[in-house]
């Protein structure tokens, strides 16, 4: 194509073209690329100058057109983004500058260049959907002379371009172009299995000429008996969306006989109601083969009745019933709005209002590029492109379009990342059902919301939306921040109040020097994730001049013996003790460790506790030790008395068949069987129900707590997990020491009477 060519035919559809910025363009770009040869020996300027004449097709804005022709001049010449900018204006520089890749990057693979480069593209499309389709021309031509491309080479393009780029041109509604980079991709691929569907369509083709011939006469002539002027077309499916069909059915090529459909495309949209009243009234439909999306339009803003019947001659014929407008959306997608009549901006603003595929792209890469890992970004991306959808309800009539395969869990985040976020259970078309259920088409989701909720680490792999999992992964990051900020808070106040120190700010500001870091919150952080150790501990109460904070020592201890008939303890190597701020160490405490054996007296807290659990234990200045589990709350009260602290450990050889009560409580939805699904899942877990209490705490809700017995930690974690993972149950916990004497002193005899 010559320079005047191209020129005149966007004149042909853009009388307001400016000739004078296309001249420019065309002409620079031919400089910069000089005698640069593309892998077919062609000079390289045929390939942006290709890639114009498809956008031209599109009938696309003359700022478009310029942008094809300099799109590759600086990644591949010595143009920069600078000089673009001086010679054609910030917009267009913009524009070029979205479609170069980035080359100097510090990564280890081609994934992760890919998912950059990929990243990158889609920022720059959601700026500016220009960038979008001159990107899909560029590779629909690339895609185009891929066969003079080395093989191993030529199978990685395709690939991608069946990964990324045929599916984005489908979520803009760009079929035609989706159809081709697929067919092409496919023939790469698998270049038998195309040719072998080629042959066949043309066969089907040749053979059924005739009944072609006769469905499209009777359609017409019926419809013109009805007063509506239609064009009836028939059209081939194209070669990969018959093998798709094939593989998912599993059923032979031969077996397939709705390999060709047919078009009718009438003027308005009352016509095409009548039209379908027209095919149904005269011929039978095909039951489960009806969808209408012309009332609910797919999200690339695809619109059309599809029927399928029993036409002429008892032969079964695909319908897609549109107008003219809505046929150009089918073939040309998001191009085929007006989209730059007037100024940029305000026909960027136009088309998110008519476009809902340009909304959806936007939000898509939203969530996907506010912080994803690079290794996950490319995988969320195709997830998301990929997916086939299914329309579901909210309770007041909002409809949701999520990907076959989607949950509850999707559904809500969906809707919003907070109903996400405190999600506990769904109520499908007024029935409890699992957050695991596959949503189906036309259901209505109610989802159960617990604001005290956060999501279960095992969400992730539930979701199938990167907007769920995106969101997920940042609610379980900020959660481990904000319990580590917790723990490491309540360490560093304590570490202050000790050391009785008045100025914490300046005290904050020396720990932070000692330690290499910057502000309060990321000293706090550092202790909660247990990245500052008890020698960094060392160091930060040196900073504030104090004494040694921690006293190790060893001692000997005699073997593990029982105590008070409840499990064997042994001492660990060191210990630690802790006085209140300021005072020195008591002689009376050295004196009580130095003459300590396993001939002291031990008490065993009353709390619960089951082998696994960390143990503290107490010695008192009278002598008496007592040993409290971790989570016990009677050792708050221990933090300022005058006592030594030792870590003691489980003897794991001792008694392992021995059983350990312990309450559990939990919040269940009412609804038939749950009792018995939560007992299901206790015996499935091999734990032993000793004791339970129910009690109703809404319409809605109860509360259930069980007295189990189990043989250890693991156990009752691997329980815990279990529960928090069923359907229905929030708040899953164990219980304090108060709720579990509660359960005890109630006699269950008499609660199941009542």
């Amino acid at each position: 194509m010559r320079q005047y060519e191209l020129v005149e035919r966007v004149l042909a559809y853009n009388p307001n073209a400016d000739e004078n910025l296309l001249n420019r363009a065309y002409v620079y770009g031919m400089q910069k690329h000089g005698t640069q040869l593309r892998a077919s020996g062609d000079p390289y300027f045929v390939h942006p100058l290709e890639v114009a004449g498809i956008l031209t097709d599109l009938r696309l804005d003359d700022a478009t057109i310029a942008v094809a022709l300099l799109h590759d001049t600086i990644e591949d010449t010595d143009a920069t983004r600078a000089e673009i900018d001086q010679l054609f204006g910030p917009e267009i520089g913009q524009i070029v500058d979205g479609l170069t890749k980035i080359e100097r990057l510090n990564l280890v693979t081609r994934e992760e260049a890919q998912a950059e480069n990929l990243r990158k593209l889609l920022l720059a499309i959601s700026q500016d959907v220009r960038v979008l389709l001159v990107k899909l021309a560029d590779r629909l031509h690339n895609m185009r002379t891929i066969g003079f491309v080395p093989e191993e080479k030529r199978r990685r393009i395709a690939q991608e371009t069946m990964d990324i780029y045929a599916p984005l041109a489908g979520r803009m509604g760009m079929q035609d172009m989706r159809n081709e980079l697929e067919n092409i991709s496919f023939k790469v691929m698998q270049p038998d299995h195309y040719d072998a569907i080629i042959s066949r369509l043309q066969e089907m083709e040749d053979e059924n000429q005739e009944v072609i011939q006769r469905i499209q006469a009777e359609l017409t002539e019926k419809l013109d008996a009805s007063g509506i002027k239609a064009k009836v077309r028939a059209r081939l499916k194209s070669p990969w969306s018959i093998f798709k069909k094939i593989e998912q059915k599993s059923i032979a090529l031969e077996q397939l006989s709705d390999m060709i459909g047919f078009r009718i495309i009438v003027g308005t949209l009352d016509e095409c109601y009548r039209t379908l009243g027209v095919v149904h009234s005269t011929w039978k439909m095909v039951p489960g083969r009806f969808k209408d999306y012309i009332s609910v339009p797919k999200y690339n803003d695809y619109r059309s009745i599809h029927t399928t019947i029993v036409g002429p001659g008892r032969n079964r014929a695909e319908l897609q019933i549109r107008t003219q407008e809505m046929h150009n959306v089918a073939e040309y997608g998001i191009a085929a709005h007006a989209l730059y009549k007037d100024n940029v901006s305000g026909s960027l603003k136009r088309l998110e209002k008519e476009s809902q595929a340009y909304m959806w792209l936007r939000s898509t890469i939203e969530h996907l590029t506010e912080d994803g890992e690079t290794d996950e970004f490319l995988e969320h991306t195709k997830l998301e492109l990929f997916q086939d959808q299914v329309f579901c309800f909210t309770p007041r009539g909002r409809l949701i379009a999520l990907p076959r395969g989607a949950t509850p869990i999707d559904f809500a985040y969906a809707v919003h990342t907070d109903i996400g976020d405190t999600c506990v259970g769904a109520k499908i078309n007024g029935v409890y059902t699992p957050i695991t259920t596959v949503l189906r088409n036309g259901d209505e989701i109610e989802i159960v919301r617990d604001h005290n909720h956060r999501p279960a680490s095992n969400w992730e792999s539930l979701a199938t939306t990167g907007k769920a999992r995106a969101a997920i992964r940042r609610a379980l990051r900020v959660d481990a921040q904000r319990r580590a900020k917790g723990l490491g808070e309540q360490v560093l106040s304590m570490l202050l109040q000790q050391h009785g120190v008045d100025d914490e700010a300046e005290a904050v500001k020396r720990m932070a020097a000692e330690l290499d870091l910057k502000t309060r919150e990321d000293i706090v952080l550092a202790i909660g994730e247990g990245r500052i150790d008890s020698d960094q501990l060392q160091a930060m109460a040196k900073t504030l001049g104090a004494k040694r904070l921690f006293r190790r020592r060893k001692i000997q201890l005699p073997a593990p013996q029982q105590a008070d008939g409840w499990f064997s303890l042994r001492q660990a190597e060191n210990f630690r003790f802790r006085l209140p701020g300021g005072q020195k160490t008591s002689s009376r405490v050295k004196a009580a460790i130095a003459s300590l054996d396993f001939n002291t007296p031990v008490t065993v807290s009353p709390e619960g506790v089951v082998p696994g659990d960390r143990m503290v234990a107490i010695l008192s200045m009278d002598g008496m030790l007592t040993i409290y589990p971790i989570h016990s709350d009677a050792l708050i009260q221990q933090h300022e008395a005058e006592a030594a602290w030792l870590d003691v450990m489980w003897d794991t050889n001792y008694a392992a068949d021995e059983l350990h009560t312990v309450t559990v409580s939990m919040l269940a939805a009412d609804r038939p069987g749950m009792l018995a699904q939560v007992t299901a899942t206790i015996a499935t877990s091999e734990a032993n129900i000793h004791n339970l209490v129910l009690r109703m705490v809404s319409p809605d809700f109860h509360q259930m707590m069980f007295q189990l017995e189990v043989r250890d930690l693991a156990q009752l974690t691997d329980l815990l997990t279990a529960l928090k993972q069923t359907a229905g149950l929030s708040k899953v916990m164990r219980a304090s020491y108060e709720q579990s004497s509660e359960v005890t002193s109630i006699d269950w005899e008499q609660k199941k009477d009542s």
